[in-house]
This record gives C-alpha cells, sequence and structure tokens, in this order.
C-alpha cells in the first residue's frame, strides 16, 4: 500500500511541471542595431537550417563556446554539410553584425 501511495505521490508531483518546456522563462532580448542587423542574416542565410539557433536540420549553434573567429572560419570555409558562405554572399561587415546576433543570443541565454 505504501509503495502505492508513493508512485501516485510521484506521478502527481511529475504532473505540476511548467507548460513552459520551450519558451525561454527570461523576457524579450533587446538587440542593438547591429545586432538586430544580424538576426536579419541570420534569418536569410542560416534559419532554415539553425532554426533560432536552436538547431533545426543542422546542429545548434549558440550552445557552443566557440570564438568569433572560429564562428567566421566555420561560416567562410563550411563544415561537414554546412556550406561555405563567399564574401560575395555574405559581405564581412554582415558577418560581423551576424556573429554579434549570435553572441547576443548566447549571452541571453538562447
Amino acid at each position: 500500500m505504501r509503495k502505492v501511495l508513493l508512485a501516485a505521490m510521484a506521478l502527481a508531483l511529475l504532473g505540476c511541471q511548467s507548460a513552459r518546456r520551450g519558451e525561454p522563462v527570461i523576457g524579450p532580448v533587446t538587440f542593438s542595431e547591429k545586432e538586430s542587423r544580424g538576426q536579419v542574416l541570420f534569418d536569410r542565410h542560416c534559419h532554415k537550417c539553425h532554426t533560432h539557433g536552436e538547431g533545426g536540420l543542422a546542429p545548434s549553434i549558440n550552445d557552443k563556446p566557440l570564438p568569433k573567429f572560429m564562428m567566421r572560419l566555420q561560416t567562410r570555409v563550411g563544415m561537414g554539410a554546412m556550406p561555405s558562405f563567399s564574401r560575395e554572399q555574405i559581405s564581412e561587415e554582415e558577418l560581423d553584425a551576424l556573429l554579434e546576433y549570435l553572441v547576443a543570443l548566447r549571452r541571453a541565454g538562447r
């Protein structure tokens, strides 16, 4: 009888978890002008594989503490299934903004 009661209590506690599993608990993130440009570039070039940076078809990109020069290299050279992006596709200024956006997401815990 005691085991049944403990099992029932455990199930009840599991059912009391928050419904906010995929949503961040923190409020909205505000971006600088450069980070906002990076967000537009992310949506244009990266979102289809790295959905909101959380991983879609590709691995997550904002959970790894890579320095900017490594992210820049990976963007220019590509790796595995990730294509390379030339300076004609993403200029140096645009890539700077894109990397600023990714770092801002990382700082915000997203």
